[in-house]
């Protein structure tokens, strides 16, 4: 006969398929798309900013992003287990079931809706609902495995968050939001593509045709460079529509020469890990370009 679980075995457990469901949720990558978020509904209002709408609309968007990645985690599942990178996320490793996983995501995506929907504005939860298609089902099960501009394409989605930011405050668009979301949609190519070059070969076993698989380290190591010029350019928006002052252009200008010589180094004169740097230096580059997008709205535009 099976002797019953004890307290302290049972305690353990459950603390552990908590741990795995939040890690279905990719919190270090929506931490840094929360701050995009919080520096758009900074950037919408010239003073602070509305309490309801903030705590809502951030607790809301984290929530449906989270949903989204583990609609990322439930149909990645076959090829997460054949992955170093990703062989030990909770579905390859049986730590939560598939029905579990479906349930979790659909849940925590309806509530994240509902939050926004009814506490912040439907146009934000509808644009909201709009992201989580484009990256849990448009990139993720079908330009992931379609295409080599999967990510260019699929970008999209995943640069939407500082407009969730500014939409959650306003109600309304707004050009600025979307020269935020420019930057963060030619962003996203470089940093991303830097990855796929250190982790080339696993995707190529599981024959997902990231850039450089399909045309080769060379080719995508000159696509970095190029967009991170692109990035360049693209940051610079802000300051030439009136957006931002000094203090922004002097640290967009810093992190984007930062960037570039990262690039340039990978392109001319690479050296083992080098792309992970590249990889790591854009994350940096985001979120210190953000925060100081922040430091400059309330230090300088409206000192």
């Amino acid at each position: 006969m099976t002797k019953p679980l004890t307290m302290s075995q049972v305690q353990p457990k459950i603390t552990l398929q908590w741990r795995a469901y939040f890690e279905m949720t990719k919190p270090k990558v929506v931490a840094l798309m929360l701050l995009t978020v919080l520096v758009g509904m900074c950037l919408a209002v010239p003073g602070i900013v509305p309490l309801k709408p903030l705590v809502a609309g951030m607790a809301g968007i984290a929530m449906m992003a989270g949903a989204a990645a583990a609609f990322n985690h439930l149909i990645d599942r076959k090829i997460d287990g054949l992955m170093a990178r990703t062989y030990n996320r909770p579905l390859p490793k049986g730590k939560i079931s598939t029905t579990k996983a479906a349930t979790f995501a659909v849940s925590l995506g309806t509530l994240g809706f509902v939050v926004l929907y009814t506490l912040v504005n439907p146009l934000t939860a509808w644009l909201t609902f709009a992201s989580l298609i484009g990256y849990a089902l448009v990139y993720t099960a079908y330009l992931k495995r379609a295409t080599s501009q999967n990510i260019v394409i699929g970008g999209l989605a995943g640069a939407m968050p500082p407009l969730l930011g500014w939409t959650a405050i306003t109600n309304e668009l707004h050009g600025y939001a979307l020269l935020l979301v420019i930057i963060i949609f030619t962003w996203t190519p470089p940093h991303f593509w830097a990855l796929a070059i250190h982790r080339r070969k696993e995707y190529a076993k599981v024959d997902i045709p990231m850039l450089p698989v399909t045309h080769g380290v060379e080719f995508t190591k000159t696509c970095i460079l190029l967009y991170t010029i692109l990035l360049a350019i693209a940051c610079l928006l802000p300051v030439l529509v009136g957006m931002c002052g000094p203090i922004y252009l002097v640290g967009s200008t810093l992190l984007s020469c930062g960037f570039i010589y990262k690039a340039w180094q990978l392109k001319f004169h690479d050296y083992p890990e080098l792309s992970m740097q590249v990889f790591k230096f854009s994350i940096y580059h985001l979120m210190v370009l953000f925060i100081v997008l922040l430091v400059d709205h309330y230090f300088w535009v409206n000192a």
